[in-house]
């Protein structure tokens, strides 16, 4: 599966690249029809909230699948988004089956 990491307007951090690429990786082993992974990281620097996003846009058959979450770091909006993403993988892979 093919995995692209964007950084967007912040400074690259490779132990969170690390770590989206092995989460990513286990989805791609669990859900093997998944196509590749586009990762953006952006930061929000003048907000009230958490400030961290990270959005995952996940290429399958059929239509795309999105999630994005924004905490306190970009480890936590990781962990959030993949368990976004597992949910909607589940609800896809349960429709696959009927079919």
């Amino acid at each position: 599966m093919k995995v692209i990491i964007q950084f967007v307007q912040t400074a690259q951090r490779k132990g969170v690249e690390e770590l989206v690429k092995q989460k990513v990786d286990n989805l791609g082993q669990k859900y093997d029809w998944l196509i590749g992974a586009d990762v953006f990281f952006k930061e929000e620097k003048d907000t009230d909230g958490k400030g961290k996003i990270c959005e995952i846009r996940l290429s399958l058959p059929g239509p795309r699948i999105f999630a994005s979450s924004d905490e306190d770091s970009f480890e936590n909006s990781v962990a959030e988004t993949i368990r976004d993403l597992e949910v909607q993988l589940e609800k896809r892979k349960a429709q696959m089956s009927t079919h």
